[in-house]
C-alpha cells in the first residue's frame, strides 16, 4: 500500500472512524483503524462490535495513488499523532515488517505497527431494498431532541435507547427514563408499505449525530438486530436493543385543564437562577405557582431560599402549583427554539407537557414530584 494524500483530507475520515474504537482492550485489533487502499480510494473502518464506521475517500481526493493494499493501524496514536502535524501532504507507505510508515513533505517520519488482517472482525454493511430517506441536518436534530431523556440505568435496557417508528409516512422518534419523556413526530415525503419499530442504544445514536454535518440526504436501512446510516461518504452501522419498547402514545394527554404561555427565554432563565439553590437536593426540585398571569418559582435548600416570577398568557384563567425536578425541567427547554412554549398541566400530578407555540412536531413531557 502506497499513497500520498493531504493531511487534512486524512484526518477528516480518521476522526470520523475513530468514534467507532472501542475503548476496552478486551481484543486488541478493535482498537485499530482499517486502510483499504483500492483503485476507487481509500476505506477507512472502525469497530467495537457494536457501531461500526466506514468512510470512504474518493481517489479524486487523494494526491496519488501507487500501490493499493489493506491494513489495520492502531487508532488512538495514529489519530493522535497525525493531528499534531502541520498542514502536509503525507506519504502512506505500508512495508513488509508489518508496518507503516507516514512520511511528511517536512521530512517527519512516523511508523506504526500493523495488526494482522485476519484479525480484523469480517464485516457486512447490508443496504435494504427501501430504506427510509430523510434530511441529514433534521434528522440530527430529530436525535439531540429527544436522546437526552434516555435512561442511565441499565436495569431496564429498553429505556436507555432511542425507539425509532415508522408508520406510513409518519416519523417518530421517542425516549423516556420513566420520569420524563421527549418525542418529535414529522411527516415524511413519501409512504412506506413496511413498518418500523427499533431501539438504537443512545450511546450510538449520539455518536452518528456528531458525525452528521450536512443536508445530505441520510439513509436508514433496517434489519431485524441492526441498522445501517448512509449519508455522504460515510457508513454507520449499529446493533439494536431486543425487546419490545414500552407503548408511551397514552402518556401524552390531549386535552388540558391548564394553558400557560411563557416567553422561552425568560422561563429559561427563571428556572436556571433557582437552580442555584437546589444544587445540594438530590432531585433538585423546584416550586411553581400560576396565580393569575403571574408564573412564579420558589426553590429552597440549606444554603439558601428565594422566590421569583415573570408575566405570562393564562389562557384558561385557572391557577395551580406544582413541583418538579429543575434540572430536567432545563433539559427540556434545551431543546426549544421558539420564542414562546406553552406550558400545559393538568393537575398537580398528572404530567406537565412543554411545546413550542405553533409546532407540533416536538412534544416534552416531565412527571411532577410530590413534595410531601
Amino acid at each position: 500500500m502506497k499513497m500520498i494524500i493531504e493531511k487534512r483530507i486524512l484526518m477528516e475520515g480518521l476522526n470520523n472512524v475513530s468514534r467507532a474504537l472501542s475503548t476496552r482492550n478486551i481484543i486488541p485489533v478493535l482498537n485499530g483503524i482499517k486502510f483499504e487502499l483500492t483503485k476507487k480510494g481509500l476505506y477507512l473502518t472502525a469497530t467495537d462490535n457494536d457501531i461500526t464506521i466506514n468512510d470512504f475517500i474518493d481517489k479524486k481526493n487523494i494526491i496519488s495513488i501507487e500501490e493499493t493494499g489493506c491494513t489495520i493501524i492502531y487508532g488512538k496514536t495514529l489519530l493522535t499523532t497525525i493531528s499534531k502535524l502541520q498542514n502536509t501532504n503525507i506519504i502512506v507507505e505500508n512495508f513488509e515488517n508489518n508496518e507503516v510508515s507516514f512520511q511528511t513533505e517536512t521530512g517527519g517520519i512516523y511508523n506504526f505497527p500493523c495488526f494482522n488482517e485476519e484479525d480484523f472482525p469480517n464485516i457486512t454493511l447490508e443496504e435494504s431494498k427501501t430504506p427510509i430517506i430523510l434530511d441529514g441536518l433534521k434528522f440530527k436534530e430529530i436525535i439531540n431532541n429527544t436522546s437526552f431523556a434516555c435512561s442511565l440505568q441499565e436495569s431496564r435496557p429498553l429505556l436507555t435507547g432511542v425507539n425509532i417508528k415508522l408508520i406510513g409516512n409518519l416519523f417518530e422518534c421517542v425516549a423516556t427514563d420513566s420520569y420524563r419523556l421527549s418525542k418529535v413526530s414529522i411527516n415524511l415525503d413519501q409512504i412506506y408499505s413496511e413498518n418500523i419499530n427499533i431501539v438504537i442504544p443512545a450511546r450510538n445514536i449520539n455518536e452518528l449525530s456528531k458525525i452528521i454535518d450536512n443536508e445530505d440526504k441520510i439513509e436508514i436501512h433496517v434489519f431485524s438486530n441492526k441498522a445501517l446510516f448512509k449519508f455522504g461518504n460515510i457508513m454507520f452501522q449499529t446493533s439494536l436493543l431486543n425487546g419490545t419498547y414500552p407503548n408511551t402514545d397514552n402518556s401524552i394527554p390531549k386535552e388540558f385543564k391548564y394553558r400557560i404561555k411563557a416567553n422561552l427565554k425568560d422561563f429559561y432563565n427563571l428556572l436556571d437562577t433557582a437552580s442555584s439553590l437546589t444544587q445540594s437536593k438530590e432531585k433538585n426540585i423546584v416550586d411553581l405557582e400560576i396565580n393569575n398571569n403571574n408564573l412564579i418559582v420558589s426553590a429552597s435548600s440549606l444554603e439558601g431560599k428565594g422566590k421569583d416570577k415573570i408575566e405570562i398568557e393564562n389562557e384558561l384563567n385557572n391557577n395551580i402549583k406544582i413541583s418538579f425536578s429543575v434540572r430536567y425541567m432545563l433539559d427540556a427547554l434545551k431543546v426549544f427554539n421558539n420564542e414562546y412554549v406553552y406550558i400545559l398541566l393538568n393537575g398537580e400530578i398528572s404530567p406537565i407537557i412543554l411545546k413550542e407555540v405553533n409546532n407540533d412536531e416536538l412534544i416534552e413531557l416531565i412527571l411532577p414530584m410530590k413534595t410531601y
